[in-house]
């Protein structure tokens, strides 16, 4: 997911983005203990994706504020 992408979600879908990628994280974990993973740099992937959800979301909180 790029950023001019993530920029373009409300602050719910942002919410719920970061949720399901925790979610999905988590369970790529566990399974990757159990037995390897095909491609484990997706674990990695996922982890970017939630970094660069909650970067958007502090930066908006952030913005508000300013603004207040």
């Amino acid at each position: 997911m790029k950023n001019s992408e993530i920029r373009q979600l409300t602050t719910q879908e942002i919410l719920e983005r970061i949720d399901n990628e925790k979610t999905s994280l988590a369970r790529m974990k566990l399974n990757h203990a159990i037995s390897p993973l095909d491609n484990p740099n997706v674990i990695k992937q996922t982890r970017a994706n939630i970094a660069r959800l909650l970067t958007e979301l502090h930066s908006r909180e952030m913005n508000e504020k300013q603004n207040s």
